[in-house]
């Protein structure tokens, strides 16, 4: 038998020979690869979010030119009836010569003036939109009529551009949608007052714009079509998958049946997105013949594509119970239903919320299947309350996103780097609610 002392033993552990340097070696350097992966991925993140919010956090601030404008009753209401229906027939074109007298007369009472701009050249520093806005004020209450009201008028994407730094004085002498002197007028009237910068709320509540607006696009279509199809993908998803999950972790058999099911649910949860949107296509539009860029088709490819995922998430959750639990209830005289729905389900229920919820979030993310089912459509309308806006058509923030970048005018560049930072934040939200869930009802043993 070896003599093997203590003093053997402090000698070869701290004899520094060729193989512990060696070894030593090798752990330093797996630690700084280590170190150098995540300081990778920290300033590609970095980088990422810095670009987004570089070139979105101006969206949230928009350009306004406030005016008094006198709503004459001889261009909106001839006959003085105040009927909706007649003063609805009043096209946008009736509304322009009122907004142009007004900032006329602005410009006037404040001494505002640029040799050589007109007031028809004046009034393009007002966006497009505005005569629409100012029709539907006057459609929403008739009363107005005849009153002078102070109205905020988008400015247009150009003058809105020259206060983020899109547009300059040097850009302006190329551009054949703005002028030097409207810029300079622009100026001139923000020292005047009447042109002013305020948080953009329309960012959040107006539907989307042509490609001559930009300054009026918003997300408000886009987040009502991304929270009906959210709403669609928890009520059959979430079921679905903790039914499917429980039967196939509590009661059935192991058989090759039960293993090829198994092995086809770990197939689908890392199937390409865009095969579910081919499904969606060929099944739901054109077999079932649902309507293209409808919630309902969105939200059941997406469930197809999140079932997947809640699945295994709950498989796992079930299968960090311990066994005990199930063996105490089963020998107090618990069936197995009991056991499984009284003792295991609750403590599972952290993960499988947890579960749920990472799931909802990366399909609130997809855009590959909502493009092949329509939702890229240009949509102005608001979808209705349910359960008729499920079928209504709609959009959704990420394809939203992609619409936007496919556009030329510089506006909608900013407007999708203010939707990604939308999604983002509903994103975190989403991820935060898991968290506070996991920690809140979860136990230890």
């Amino acid at each position: 038998m070896t003599d093997f002392t203590a003093d053997t033993l402090r000698r070869t552990v701290l004899t520094d020979s060729a193989r512990i340097r060696r070894r030593n070696a090798s752990e330093r350097r797996f630690r700084m690869l280590g170190i150098i992966a995540v300081a990778i991925g920290v300033l590609a993140l970095v980088g990422l979010l810095t670009s987004i919010f570089t070139s979105g956090l101006s969206s949230f601030r928009q350009t306004y030119i406030s005016l008094d404008i006198y709503l004459d009753p001889a261009k909106l209401d001839k006959d003085g009836s105040r009927n909706p229906e007649a003063i609805a027939k009043i096209s946008t074109f009736g509304y322009l010569p009122l907004i142009e007298t007004a900032l006329k007369d602005a410009m006037a009472a404040k001494g505002v003036a640029v040799e050589g701009l007109d007031a028809k050249t004046a009034a393009a520093l007002i966006s497009k939109e505005a005569p629409a806005d100012l029709r539907r004020l006057v459609i929403a209450d008739p009363a107005n009529i005849g009153q002078t009201v102070h109205f905020d008028l988008l400015a247009a994407g150009r003058i809105d551009g020259y206060y983020k730094g899109r547009v300059t004085m040097a850009s302006a002498e190329l551009d054949s949608n703005v002028s030097p002197e409207q810029l300079m007028l622009a100026d001139k009237l923000k020292t005047a007052g009447i042109l002013t910068s305020s948080f953009n709320w329309s960012f959040f509540t107006a539907p989307d714009a042509s490609d001559t607006r930009p300054e009026a696009a918003g997300l408000g279509v886009a987040i009502i079509g991304s929270a009906y199809m959210m709403l669609i993908v928890l009520v059959l998803s979430l079921p679905l998958g903790v039914a499917a999950s429980i039967y196939l972790e509590e009661f059935a058999p192991q058989n090759p049946f039960t293993d090829l099911i198994e092995v086809n649910i770990a197939n689908l949860a890392a199937v390409p997105s865009i095969v579910f949107g081919i499904l969606g296509l060929a099944v739901l539009i054109n077999f079932v013949g649902l309507p293209q860029s409808a919630p309902v088709v969105g939200g059941l490819v997406l469930t197809l594509m999140t079932l997947p995922t809640i699945i295994i998430a709950t498989r796992a959750a079930l299968k960090a119970v311990p066994p005990s639990i199930r063996d105490a209830a089963l020998g107090v005289g618990a069936s197995k239903m009991q056991a499984t729905f009284h003792h295991v389900l609750p403590l599972a229920m952290p993960g499988i919320l947890t579960g749920t919820i990472i799931g909802l979030a990366r399909a609130l993310g997809e855009t590959a299947p909502l493009l092949l089912i329509g939702m890229v459509a240009f949509v102005r309308e608001y979808p209705r309350s349910p359960p008729e806006g499920f079928f209504d058509p709609a959009s959704a923030l990420p394809v939203q996103v992609y619409n936007w970048t496919q556009r030329g005018d510089p506006a909608f560049i900013e407007r999708a780097s203010g939707a990604i930072i939308v999604l983002l934040v509903f994103l975190l939200c989403m991820n935060l609610i898991a968290v506070i869930l996991r920690r809140r009802f979860e136990r230890r043993w």
